[in-house]
């Protein structure tokens, strides 16, 4: 029969390979994983229809009767449970943000997968039933004592029904406890033997200063062992070469290095060098070390938002929250997005002479830029370069004060060229913005910050968030929150937002499986016992609850009604037979061990190859925690609500009548 089984999974990636071709879906992180993850329940139909072909065969059923029994009356129950576990997906498949679209190939594989599944289950695993599976032998002593021992475990729990919902709600509520214990987290950082170095040096400076710092530093950089190449950019980041990269706004005092080693263990150590190397060696420049991401997002994951209309107001609330950053002393730097303000000459625009000549604000601000940083006239080729000809003032004009009350403007009344004296009144010095940023039109300045290498955002956050949000805020001025904190939110938002219809459409789904609504609400009240396991699994691991595990977890409930479906339908099976409701209860309860607990452990098996991997640890550990626990507690809480909700009396006698052989899985 095992042998059976991994034929029908063959054939079942055989056939979802060749789909996903045909619909464009590549194979790459998120696919793959999605490939390792189905693994595990790609086998949970077949073993359903094996195990009952077995059990029907060892009471002495003819092969070909026991499969197209079988086959007949778990096509719908497993139609519905295949259904219901791809409906978990949903909300993934359809987020419509980026980190939505980012993991849109996870629900699409596991669509194709696990209907596939289905099929290969109903129309491949009978026949190669039918053709080896050979009758066994039956202990003529009945259960052995593992079946003997649940019974007799599952009548006391029927027994003191209440008692047992109690204690299990007692769990419930310990792990929601200590759900609220796990740290928060987004998406982890990559594993490629590389990381940035940010370098910015105070707003204005001249682009060759960047540069001259910039060479310093890289010298510094592959002097280090385990440093085998330095890309580094000056005046901007490097451009956009994989899609969990964010580049940064052009700025002639900000450098990029890109740094990559031999071996992905030396980065913790190497992040802190060229950190300490620069915050020691160049006073004037503010380092911020990152690694790679695994998800969407981009650099400073902690950002205060205040947005009003006046400037200085803007300027004065986010210095207090870049201080309230630095002594929090978890932070490499804090910053805001306006960076410093700069020294400005600002001509004194007279109306009066402007009239006279012709000349409005518009040209003049044309003049002053075409005289100091120049204007492109041509471009000139030398093979496959092309270098901008730009026109400006020579060097030892244009780096003089004085000259710019000689620059020649254009007078459409004068029809010539005039000194700029004659339509400026004089010229001042200032410190200006050189940077305004605007959100909805509405002057916004952020406080960012970056944690160290290797620390959570969100540990950042939580230490720095109370205090920021009793800054006290004048009329017509907000406090928002943006980086790490509005990606995960806006992406668990979406999510949550699409867990609404496929909730509903999995209620009825089983209801019109079971045409009645007390099973389908005892199969339901099951799905919140995953907490207990996720909980346990995701302390245990020391893994924060980010997007993946949240994913792991709407995925759960698929699974665990998937396996109470099993349950509830042997029920209604052996009460179909004459059996006497506690009797029928704990015969399918003896019988479906076997099938649940083998399904489950093969899923648990599927997600062990993800623990290498860091962007898939945390769904791992959340289906591993809460499908452990979850189907043992199915085992016992499915039976003893079923038995609640019809007021199923206890009886010994009763209970002990209904034991029969149970054979095993060859």
């Amino acid at each position: 029969s095992g042998l059976i089984i991994g034929v029908v999974l063959l054939v079942t990636i055989l056939g979802t390979l060749i789909v996903m071709s045909a619909m464009g879906i590549t194979l790459q992180r998120i696919s793959l994983g999605a490939l390792i993850i189905a693994l595990g329940m790609l086998v949970d139909n077949a073993i359903v229809i094996t195990d009952g072909i077995l059990v029907r065969i060892s009471r002495g059923m003819e092969r070909i009767q026991a499969a197209r029994e079988i086959t007949q009356q778990t096509t719908m129950p497993l139609l519905g449970a295949t259904f219901i576990a791809v409906l978990a997906f949903v909300p993934i498949g359809f987020s419509p943000d980026n980190t939505g679209e980012y993991t849109r190939s996870l629900f699409l594989v596991m669509l194709i997968s696990l209907l596939f599944s289905w099929i290969t289950a109903l129309t491949l695993t009978p026949l190669l039933c039918h053709l080896y599976l050979k009758p066994e032998k039956v202990s003529a002593g009945g259960e052995n004592a593992f079946y003997r021992g649940y019974r007799t475990f599952l009548v006391a729990c029927i027994r003191f029904r209440y008692l047992t919902l109690g204690a299990t709600l007692g769990l419930l509520v310990l792990a929601i406890i200590g759900f609220g214990m796990l740290r928060d987290g987004f998406f982890p950082p990559s594993t490629q033997p590389q990381f940035m170095v940010n370098y910015w040096l105070p707003q204005g400076a001249d682009i060759h200063s960047t540069s001259e710092d910039m060479r310093e530093i890289e010298q510094f950089l592959l002097s280090r062992e385990g440093v085998t190449a330095v890309s580094s950019f000056v005046g901007s980041s490097a451009q956009r070469f994989q899609l969990t990269y964010s580049p940064q706004d052009p700025n002639r005092s900000y450098g990029q290095m890109i740094v990559e080693v031999d071996d992905r263990r030396r980065i913790d150590a190497l992040t802190m060098e060229a950190y300490d190397f620069i915050r020691d060696n160049f006073p004037n420049g503010q380092p911020v070390v990152n690694l790679f991401e695994l998800g969407p997002g981009g650099a400073f994951k902690v950002r205060a938002r205040f947005s009003g209309p006046d400037s200085a107001v803007l300027r004065d609330l986010a210095g207090q929250a870049v201080r309230i950053i630095q002594d929090s002393g978890l932070a490499q730097i804090a910053t805001t997005d306006w960076r410093q303000q700069v020294m400005v000459i600002a001509p004194q625009f007279s109306e009066a002479q402007a009239r006279r000549t012709g000349i409005d604000r518009p040209q003049l601000s044309r003049t002053l830029s075409r005289a100091s940083e120049g204007t492109r006239v041509g471009i000139y080729r030398e093979g496959d370069n092309l270098i901008p000809i730009v026109s400006r003032a020579p060097l030892e004009e244009r780096g003089d004060v004085e000259f710019l009350s000689d620059v020649q403007i254009w007078s459409p009344v004068a029809q010539q060229a005039i000194p700029l004296r004659q339509v400026v009144s004089g010229f001042e010095s200032r410190l200006d913005d050189a940077i305004i940023m605007r959100r909805d039109r509405v002057r916004t300045i952020e406080a960012m910050a970056d944690p160290f290498p290797g620390a959570l955002a969100s540990e950042l956050l939580e230490a720095v968030k109370p205090q920021i949000d009793a800054i006290e805020l004048p009329p017509e001025y907000t406090l928002s929150w943006g980086g790490e904190l509005e990606d995960s939110s806006r992406a668990q938002s979406y999510i949550a937002a699409g867990v609404a219809v496929p909730l509903l459409l999995m209620v009825l789904v089983l209801v019109m499986l079971f045409n009645n609504l007390r099973q389908p609400l005892a199969i339901m009240l099951t799905v919140p016992l995953a907490v207990i396991g996720v909980s346990v699994g995701l302390l245990l691991a020391n893994e924060p609850f980010g997007f993946m595990a949240l994913l792991g977890f709407l995925s759960l409930s698929g699974m665990l009604i998937k396996n109470a479906i099993v349950l509830i339908d042997e029920i209604n099976l052996e009460g179909s037979l004459g059996r006497t409701p506690l009797e029928a209860v704990l015969n399918a309860g003896v019988s479906r061990i076997r099938p649940v607990s083998m399904a489950a452990g093969t899923t648990v098996l599927g997600m062990l190859p993800l623990f290498a991997d860091p962007f898939f640890i945390g769904m791992a550990v959340t289906i591993i925690g809460g499908l452990s626990f979850a189907t043992v507690l199915t085992l016992i809480v499915v039976p003893v609500l079923h038995a609640t909700f019809y007021r199923i009396p206890t009886d010994a006698r009763e209970a002990s009548a209904g034991a029969r052989p149970v054979s095993s899985v060859a």
